[in-house]
Order: structure tokens, then sequence, then C-alpha cells
């Protein structure tokens, strides 16, 4: 059996795990990404947030990504029943930082990562599956590696990343998972041909179709052409519908007065595929000698896009944690990683949970906008989750119920009147 050692062996090779490993690569450490897919292979998260970005450009993967020419991503559009719409704009929003990001096909955008990491001489195995870890006393690690042709390896590691999405290897190996205190909602997804595309910036929007409090359309064009459908609802709901996939997404693209006709009678690129009960949370974040970033940690929900922000986010916070620990550095993973994680997941929980209330909708669809606190939920939907002076992240808790409380009585007065 081959034998390996390494400092650092980093599980995916999705967003989360390419900036852990650019980070670490750069630091001299010797790590090694293992991969269960080969690349490019289709993942959902295909809508960024500005937060993101930050952390591309501080590991050096952002002038790759550039060179793709993915669709600007510069704002959001949600729109209801009722036709009333929400647009955001990222440059009008709270406090600093970027105002743009990009719509990917992520099978492009995950690549893209990946061959620019191998060009700097990182070692990433792909088609490689963890089948088992084992902890010594010490720390180190043991790390089972079947590969696609049947042959098993052990990597032996100082440090374990595990970037695995969806694939939660830790989490199924070490029993760490836990119910997600999210509602329980699924999605069902698909690629078209968008080739009733409008002209101009109606056909590069992102948009999301409010079609009731707890169902919504996503609609996300990229530059290839091509774009993203997919509903999100509540498990029970999205499971009532009848027939295949293609046959279910149809039907449920009826609900939508606005997107039906463009994306009526259009192929579907592949058979839709569904994910039910979406958001998933773990029990820890870290243990010793080993780390959770992005999904396989933590996931909320699609509604915001925040997936890949957390992911990068966890991942660049955490590679600097290791990093100083095996320099010899004391590092206090308690307060450094999940205190700080959980404060921008808890946050951006409270917005998901508002929204599926009603009372973010509420915020969003009110008939008089409120310029000031518009640019404060703004920079949330943007990322910036850990910014103190924006008042909807200091208090998120009570600030989303109070201002929808204010709109419903305000609606009210306005009827009555």
């Amino acid at each position: 059996m081959q034998q390996e050692n390494v400092d650092v062996l980093i599980i995916g090779a999705g967003p989360s795990g390419s900036v852990a490993a650019a980070y670490l690569h750069k630091q001299g450490l010797k790590i090694k990404v293992v991969e269960k897919s080969k690349f490019p292979r289709f993942v959902i998260g295909e809508s960024l947030i500005p937060r993101c970005m930050d952390h591309f450009e501080a590991v050096g993967l952002l002038d790759c990504l550039k060179a793709m020419n993915f669709e600007v991503k510069d704002g959001a559009r949600f729109m209801n029943n009722k036709g009333v719409v929400c647009n955001f704009d990222f440059s009008k929003k709270h406090g600093d930082g970027w105002d743009w990001t990009w719509q990917v096909p992520r099978a492009d955008f995950d690549k893209a990562l990946t061959d620019e990491l191998q060009s700097w001489g990182v070692d990433i195995a792909f088609e490689q599956e963890v089948t088992a870890v084992d902890f010594s006393k010490d720390g180190s690690s043991s790390t089972t590696i079947k590969g696609i042709d049947g042959k098993v390896s052990t990597v032996h590691a100082k440090f374990i990343v595990d970037s695995s999405g969806f694939g939660r290897v830790l989490p199924r190996l070490l029993d760490l998972e836990k119910p997600s205190e999210i509602p329980m909602h699924s999605s069902i997804f698909t690629h078209v041909e968008d080739i009733k595309r409008p002209e101009g910036k109606e056909g590069t929007i992102i948009t999301f179709d409010v079609i009731d409090t707890d169902t919504w359309l996503w609609v996300i064009p990229f530059s290839n052409g091509s774009t993203s459908i997919g509903f999100v609802g509540k498990t029970d709901y999205m499971e009532a519908f009848e027939g295949t996939n293609t046959e279910k997404l149809q039907q449920m693209m009826k609900l939508s007065p606005y997107y039906f006709d463009r994306f009526d009678g259009v192929d579907y690129t592949f058979e839709p595929r569904m994910i039910k009960n979406i958001a998933k949370s773990v029990k820890q974040l870290y243990g010793k000698s080993f780390v959770l970033t992005g999904n396989s940690a933590e996931f909320l929900d699609p509604v915001f896009s925040s997936g890949v922000t957390f992911a990068v986010e966890s991942a660049h916070l955490a590679s600097q944690l290791i990093a100083k620990e095996l320099k010899g550095e004391k590092v206090d993973w308690q307060t450094g990683y999940t205190d700080y994680m959980l404060e921008g997941v808890n946050v951006f929980s409270t917005y998901v949970k508002e929204w599926y209330t009603g009372n973010l909708q509420t915020i969003f669809f009110h008939s008089t906008e409120n310029p000031v606190i518009k640019e404060q939920i703004c920079a949330v939907l943007a990322g910036y989750v850990w910014d103190k002076t924006n008042p909807f992240v200091k208090n998120h808790n009570r600030l989303v119920k109070t201002v929808a409380r204010i709109a419903d009585m305000e609606m009210e007065a306005q009827d009555n009147s």
C-alpha cells in the first residue's frame, strides 16, 4: 500500500479547498488535496456574493477567475407574485467592500481554481475517495483513500481540512452531524440554453421570483449563454409534484408568469436534479488536528447565495490558524475560528429564517423604501455579516422583526385611509 506524509491533507477541491490550498501552499507547507470527483463536474452554488472576492484576492486566485469572463453580478432582483420588484445594488450598500462579484457555472469556475493551483505545483489527486480516518494520541492522522481504479493508499498528515462540501466526509465518519435549525426545504434545478434571453440588463440579471412565502424560483444567467433555473420550497410541497424531475420542474415553471414564456419549450441541458432538506449543521467545527470548512460544516439555504462565501471565509481563516499552529504558535480555535464563523452564520441564519416567516419579504416589497435601511440590508446580502457598524448585523435578531412590524402597520394605515 502506498504511504505518503504531508503537513496538511485537504479533502475536497472546490472553492473552500482551493482557498485553503492556495494559502497553505504559499506558506511553504507540504499539502495534498484529494477530490472524489473528476473536474470539471457539475455542482450548485452558482451565484456568488461580493465578500468572497476578498478571499480570492488575498490568496492569489482572483486573476485566474477574472480571465474566465464570467457574468458580472452587481446586485440582485427579488420579485413577488403581485408584480412588486425589489432591486439591490451592491454599490449602494452600508460600509466598504466589493460592489460586484460573478454568476458562474461551477464546473468552469472550480476547474479554473484547480488548474491555477496545479500550475503552482499543488498536489491535487482527483477521483480519490476518503474511506476512513484515524487520529493518534498526538493528533496526527492516517487517512485511507481509495482511487477510482480500486487502489488503496494512506496519507499521514499533521492536520486535516475537510472542505468536502455536501460530501461531508468528517461529519459522517466522526459522527458530527446534527439537525439544522433552518426550516426543511428542498430544491430542484437544471441548466437551459437560454435561446429566448432578452437583450441588455434584463437578460443578465439574477432574479429570485417569489411564488409564495416558502416557494421561490432562481434564474441565474451565465456569460456562456446558458442559464441556471431552480425552485426551492418546503420538502413536502416539492415531493407533491408527480412524474420525472423534468416533468416536475416543467409543472413548477407554470407558477411563474414572468418567466414561463422565456423557458417554455426550451430543452433542459440535463435531467433536473433534486436536493432534499438542504440546510445542514454539525456538533463542532473543529477538533484536535482537524477543521471543517464550507458546506461540510454549515449550509443554510440558497436564498441569499451565502454558500461559497462561507466556504472561502472559513477556509481562509482556518488555513491561517493551521499555519500558525504548525509553526508552533498557540491557537485558540474556539475564539479564533468557531466563535467568529458562528457570528456570521447566526446573522445569515436570521435573514434566512425571517425570509421564510415573511418578515423580510414584507420589508423587501414594502411600498415605501427607506434608503438607509436598504443600504444596511444590502451589505448583509453582499456577505459583510461581521461588520458591527451595520445595525442590521449588530442587532439582527430584533431589527428585521421590528422593521417588518412597522411596515405592516404602515400598510394597515394606508388600507384604512
